[in-house]
C-alpha cells in the first residue's frame, strides 16, 4: 500500500471523493506544510498556523496507479488558483501534492507536464515532501459521511461508474 497527501481546498470533499474510488484503501484529513506543531482547525483558519488542509490517501497501486490518483485529483481542483478552491478562500486552501516517498517526485512532475502541456507553467499546485502531516480533529474525519448535507466545493460525481467502489 502506498500513500500520498493531497491538498485541494476543503479537505472534507477531497476525502469524500477519494473514498469512493476503487483501490483507495483508507483516507484521513489533516494539516500539512505549516509553521507550528499540532495545529488546531481554529489556528489554521485564523492564519496563526500556515498549514494547508489536506487528505492523506492510502491506495493499492495494483488497483489504482499514482497517475490515476493524480488524474482524479486534477479533476476536482483548480490547479491554477492560488489560495482558493471553489468558494473557499485562504492560505489553507492552496493546492499541493505532498509525498511520503520522494522517489515518486519525478513521476508526479512528468505526469503534470504531460497533463497540463503548455499550461504547465501556470500551475500553482506545488510538489513537496511531506514533512509534517498531522491528523485533524476527530470530527473532521469522514465529515461528509457523518454530515451528508455538508458544504464542499468538490463535485463528488466526477468519478465514472468504472472508477467507483
Amino acid at each position: 500500500m502506498k500513500s500520498i497527501i493531497l491538498a485541494g481546498g476543503c479537505f472534507w470533499g477531497v476525502e469524500a471523493y477519494f473514498n469512493q474510488l476503487k483501490g483507495v484503501m483508507d483516507t484521513s484529513v489533516g494539516y500539512v506544510d505549516g509553521n507550528i506543531e499540532n495545529p488546531t482547525y481554529e489556528q489554521v483558519c485564523n492564519g496563526q498556523a500556515k498549514h494547508a488542509e489536506a487528505c492523506k490517501v492510502f491506495y493499492d497501486e495494483k488497483v489504482i496507479t499514482l497517475e490515476q490518483i493524480l488524474d482524479q485529483f486534477f479533476r476536482i481542483i483548480n490547479p491554477f488558483s492560488i489560495n482558493k478552491q471553489g468558494h473557499d478562500i485562504g492560505r489553507q486552501y492552496r493546492s499541493g501534492i505532498y509525498l511520503d516517498d520522494m522517489a515518486d517526485e519525478p513521476a508526479v512532475a512528468q505526469f503534470m507536464k504531460s497533463y497540463f502541456k503548455s499550461d504547465f507553467n501556470r500551475v500553482a499546485t506545488q510538489i513537496k515532501p511531506n514533512l509534517d502531516y498531522v491528523l485533524a480533529e476527530a470530527y473532521h474525519q469522514d465529515y461528509l459521511k457523518k454530515n451528508p448535507g455538508g458544504y464542499c466545493h468538490v463535485n463528488l460525481g466526477l468519478a465514472t461508474k468504472e472508477e467507483v467502489k
